[in-house]
């Protein structure tokens, strides 16, 4: 190990005595004054016991600070540094304990839908026709920047960034590039959702104005529906059955018109929750992740469910049927080209480090992960009152009926005898 360092002339002197002593006479060293720029020159220190004394010494011991080091990992739920083992853009352990932060995060609030939007919006602005990183977009955190946020299709999404900043905080070696597609991934699997086979090592943008330009996500309701789908997607390297199986991602959430212009205020399956009440939802169960999105609208039997142009445009264009009616027929086909689809649109071209991504799950996935359920959906059908339950009861049991015990299966046919007896021997009695 060679190093040299710039001394005054009245520190070398005690520099060199001190350096005699603390080297042993086995050690080769060198110890040379240049003059008259008084370089003090250490080379050739071949003993460990050595390297330990000078490394001990105050006045040596800064010699070795361009040393690597390992992050210290604090005591208790927080760590204190920002880098990452080996120089990885985000650290696997707290990779992983974040994702358990997540699952509590959606247990109490049921941002589900939100976290899923926050990712897609985050990865959904590549451009395959851009070659350099950042301006081809991608999930590179940049939608934490408040010049994206006020983007017209990331309306609300403040909200979501509000929510998983905490974890931030609390992970400050995890990317918010990776954080956001952590949350996306998370909340599908959570909500009853596939297994998506994701890797991690997204590298942030670091300011603002490595922001993609707006118009990049696509619109609700433009006037060519598939037309304007296939702009967009094809755009990031998608195919129709891509776009269709992405889609399928509006089973859970709901459009809310202060937000995005679209939707009803609410409606009976959304005015009481869960999570924060109203708007409009694609499904009956908005926080279960299953096919239920591509029956309904082949069905449209209910108007308090959401169908935008854009949903519409599955089951009219001829391409992108052939996807919607397998996918509302089949389940499992779903799940397995979503899960594929999802991965894709979460890697397109981000920057890795290390290039080939980091893994945090140790092996396939053991199972369904267990569904997620929500503490209580609106469902639109109409309570009887207290009163009216209270009056009911009265009657049963005026006709001896027990409310914790049913009538016997024959107590019925016998009343029903009895009164046909009864008007049998009226009548014979009046004639």
């Amino acid at each position: 190990m060679a190093e040299r360092l710039s001394l005054s002339s009245a520190s070398m002197a005690s520099l060199s005595g001190a350096a005699s002593r603390l080297i042993p006479s086995a050690t080769k060293a060198r110890l040379s004054l240049s003059s008259p720029s008084h370089t003090l020159s250490l080379t050739s220190l071949s003993s460990s016991s050595s390297l330990k004394c000078l490394r001990s010494s105050p006045l040596l011991s800064h010699v070795f600070l361009r040393q690597s080091r390992s992050p210290v990992r604090a005591t208790g739920e927080s760590f204190s540094t920002v880098a990452s083992p080996k120089g990885f853009a985000s650290d696997p352990d707290q990779l992983k304990s974040a994702r358990e932060d997540i699952k509590e995060l959606l247990k109490t609030t049921f941002c589900h839908p939100i976290l899923v939007r926050l990712g897609w919006h985050d990865a959904g602005t590549y451009n395959k026709d851009i070659e350099e990183w950042p301006q081809r977009g991608g999930a590179n955190g940049s939608l934490r920047f408040e010049v994206e946020l006020k983007h017209a299709a990331n309306a609300g999404l403040l909200n979501a960034l509000k929510l998983i900043q905490p974890i931030k905080d609390k992970y400050s070696g995890v990317t918010y590039a990776d954080l956001f597609q952590l949350a996306s991934a998370t909340a599908i699997e959570e909500a009853g959702g596939p297994k998506i086979p994701m890797k991690y090592g997204r590298v942030d943008i670091s300011g603002p104005q490595q922001c993609p330009e707006e118009g990049r996500l696509p619109d609700a309701g433009p006037p060519t529906p598939a037309a304007h789908l296939r702009d967009v997607f094809y755009r990031m390297g998608l195919n129709d059955k891509e776009i269709v199986a992405l889609s399928g991602a509006h089973t859970l959430g709901r459009s809310r018109p202060e937000r995005s212009g679209w939707g009803k205020p609410e409606t009976k399956y959304t005015k009481d929750g869960p999570g924060a009440p109203g708007g409009q939802s694609w499904t009956a169960q908005w926080l279960k992740f299953d096919n239920s999105y591509f029956k309904d609208i082949k069905e449209r039997r209910d108007e308090d469910l959401l169908v935008l142009p854009t949903d519409a445009a599955f089951f009219e264009d001829p391409s992108f049927k052939v996807y919607a009616e397998k996918y509302a027929e089949d389940h499992d086909a779903f799940f397995k080209d979503y899960a594929e689809a999802h991965a894709k649109l979460s890697n397109l071209r981000a920057k890795f480090d290390p290039p080939e991504g980091i893994p945090i799950d140790d092996g396939p996935a053991k199972g369904a992960p267990e569904k997620f359920v929500a503490a209580k959906y609106s469902s639109g059908k109409k309570e009887l009152s207290e009163t009216m339950k209270q009056k009911i009861r009265a009657e049963y049991e005026a006709i001896g009926g027990i409310p914790d015990k049913p009538l016997q299966s024959n107590y019925f046919l016998n009343i029903i005898i009895v009164i046909a007896v009864l008007a049998i021997l009226t009548s014979l009695l009046g004639n």
